[in-house]
C-alpha cells in the first residue's frame, strides 16, 4: 500500500487495517483495559482533567497529573505495572517502521462522545530520531497537523478506522490534535467513540 505524504515526514496509510485486523486489535486493546483500566489524566499545571481517557501498554506508559508529563512503569490507580504490547499491535509497528527499535510505549486514548486533543507536541521522549505511529478505531476524528513551532500553519484531514499515521524526520516534533470526533461514522466499537493509539520509542 502506497501511504499519502501529508507533511515532510508524515505518511498517512488508509485503511491500512481490514476490518478483520481492525477486530483483532480492538480485542487486543479491550485486554489491555481489563488488566490496565482507562483513568482520567489531569493538566499539570491546572489540574484540569483531559477529555480523553487513557491507558498505556509496554515497559513505558506516559502519563499527566500535577508531576508534570512523564513515562513511568506503572499505572498511577492501580500501581501495577503495564501490561506488554500485544502483537496484534506491535507487528503494526513492525510493518512500517521496519529500521526502527522496538516501541516501548503504546498510548490509547479512547475519545467518547464531544472529546478532542489540542494541539501539543510529542517530546516526552528521548528517541526523538524515532517516528511516532498512530492507530486509529471506531468513529472517524479530523486529526490536526502542523509545525515544530506552535504558530505554523496546520492541514486537518479525517482519520478513520483502521488507518494508521506515522510521522517522523521533519515532523517528528510537529503540533498535532483531534478537532473533534463524528459520532456514528462507525459501528467498530459498540459503545461508540474512537480509540487511539499512539506507538513510540522512548529511548535511545
Amino acid at each position: 500500500m502506497k501511504p499519502l505524504q501529508t507533511a515532510p515526514g508524515a505518511l498517512l496509510y488508509p485503511g491500512y487495517l481490514p476490518p478483520e485486523r481492525q477486530q483483532a486489535v480492538l480485542a487486543a486493546v479491550r485486554a489491555v483495559i481489563a488488566e490496565a483500566p482507562l483513568f482520567a489524566p489531569t493538566m499539570p499545571r491546572t489540574g484540569k482533567p483531559f477529555s480523553v481517557r487513557m491507558t498505556n501498554c509496554g515497559a513505558l506508559g506516559w502519563v499527566s497529573d500535577a508531576g508534570g508529563y512523564r513515562y513511568q512503569d506503572r499505572h498511577p490507580e492501580t500501581g501495577r505495572r503495564w501490561p506488554p504490547i500485544p502483537e496484534a499491535i506491535a507487528s503494526v509497528w513492525r510493518e512500517l517502521l521496519l529500521d526502527a527499535p522496538a516501541p516501548e510505549a503504546c498510548l490509547i486514548n479512547h475519545y467518547a462522545s464531544g472529546a478532542k486533543m489540542g494541539l501539543h507536541q510529542d517530546r516526552d521522549e528521548r528517541a526523538l530520531d524515532v517516528a511516532v505511529l498512530s492507530i486509529s478505531l471506531g468513529d472517524e476524528a479530523r486529526f490536526r497537523i502542523g509545525q515544530a513551532a506552535r504558530n505554523g500553519p496546520t492541514r486537518a484531514f479525517p482519520l478513520r478506522s483502521g488507518d494508521v499515521f506515522t510521522f517522523g524526520g521533519e515532523s517528528r516534533l510537529a503540533f498535532h490534535g483531534v478537532d473533534r470526533v463524528l459520532a456514528g461514522t462507525s459501528t467498530l466499537l459498540a459503545e461508540g467513540g474512537r480509540f487511539n493509539l499512539t506507538l513510540r520509542r522512548v529511548n535511545p
